[in-house]
């Protein structure tokens, strides 16, 4: 099934959330307006993600605060309830987000094929994607662009950032300077690798002559881990974590060498500003999940510890279960894919 939307003139994205999961969005929002530039496209989106796009051209936003409760539901349907939109993309597997869709009002509503479309969204949508048995969540996304008819699918990236972002951060990170920065934590304790450990591949990207910032957002997790990390290290680290919004954030990123991150969404980020990313994966599939353009450089135990959980095949989306896994990741490990992409960037 491809719908032509060369007669259409409005089409509305429900995808609310994680900051990776819009960061692949923005791709595909971007191939359909490079096929389909007369397209009027609002995006029904989390508070949190909102403030990473907000500023993103061609695309009127309608946040959708799920820290409001119910009263989410009836704003999003006040927000939206003078609007018909030619097609709706309903590309979010959650409970809350098949609720939300119900306030959307669309001709054509695509959602995942039959297979993907868990939480009900099968119900409350009449057009499916092709499936696909093993696809990278962008790629899986991408599949709704396709559906639509367009055919330049090569992901792409453009978020812009005010001016006084790009200055923030150019003043942390001057141009030419090599620079590691260390998005130590994921969303969950449990993904985040061991503080000695991130200390320990700090003080050895000092000694190769690189200078290693710590960043993430305000919450207790980050800053204690972050403390963690300079209290084993040997050298002084630049620690930002809890100093940067989220733009500030995406600036940073992109003036950096490297990041170093486990399964979260900065490591996503630095992908759409074209910085390599070493990814430490343990619970989830890289192949899924991880850094889309950098997954030779992903340090990854997942195959074994699933396996080690699993008895026959193993379900595409699987996830590892165990708060120790992360342990089974090395420091040698991790050094050798620095060394491998500090020869890279070198060249």
């Amino acid at each position: 099934m491809s719908l032509n939307l060369q007669s259409a003139h409005s089409l509305c994205l429900l995808r609310l959330s994680a900051i990776g999961d819009v960061c692949h969005a923005v791709a595909m929002v971007q191939a359909i307006q490079r096929q389909y530039p007369h397209l009027e496209i609002s995006w029904v989106i989390g508070k949190v993600e909102y403030q990473l796009l907000k500023h993103l051209p061609g695309v009127q936003f309608v946040v959708f605060d799920k820290s409001q409760g119910w009263r989410s539901y009836l704003n999003l349907k006040r927000a939206l309830a003078r609007q018909h939109f030619d097609v709706l993309l309903h590309m979010q597997v959650a409970l809350r987000a098949t609720i939300a869709s119900l306030a959307i009002s669309a001709t054509y509503r695509l959602g995942f094929d039959r297979a993907r479309a868990k939480e009900g969204q099968w119900l409350v949508t009449n057009r499916r994607v092709a499936p696909l048995a093993t696809p990278h969540v962008l790629d899986g996304f991408m599949g709704f662009a396709k559906a639509l008819g367009v055919t330049d699918l090569q992901p792409s990236w453009n978020i812009p950032v005010p001016a006084s972002d790009t200055e923030f951060a150019q003043n942390l990170i001057p141009s030419g300077q090599s620079t590691l920065v260390i998005c130590p934590a994921a969303s969950k304790a449990e993904r985040n690798w061991l503080p000695e450990r991130y200390a320990a591949v700090a003080d050895y990207a000092v000694a190769q002559g690189y200078h290693v910032m710590l960043c993430g957002g305000p919450t207790a997790l980050e800053r204690d881990l972050a403390n963690a990390i300079q209290g084993f290290a040997k050298h002084e680290l630049d620690n930002q974590v809890g100093h940067t919004s989220l733009t500030q954030l995406l600036a940073v990123l992109k003036q950096a060498s490297m990041v170093l991150a486990p399964d979260t969404g900065p490591a996503h980020m630095a992908v759409t500003q074209g910085t390599p990313v070493i990814g430490l994966y343990a619970h989830s599939n890289p192949r899924r999940t991880g850094p889309y353009t950098c997954l030779d450089l992903v340090v990854s135990v997942y195959d074994e510890a699933v396996k080690a959980q699993t008895s026959g095949d193993v379900a595409w989306g699987t996830r590892a279960k165990g708060a120790q896994l992360m342990q089974m990741i090395s420091v040698e490990s991790v050094l050798a894919r620095f060394n491998q992409l500090s020869q890279r960037l070198s060249h």
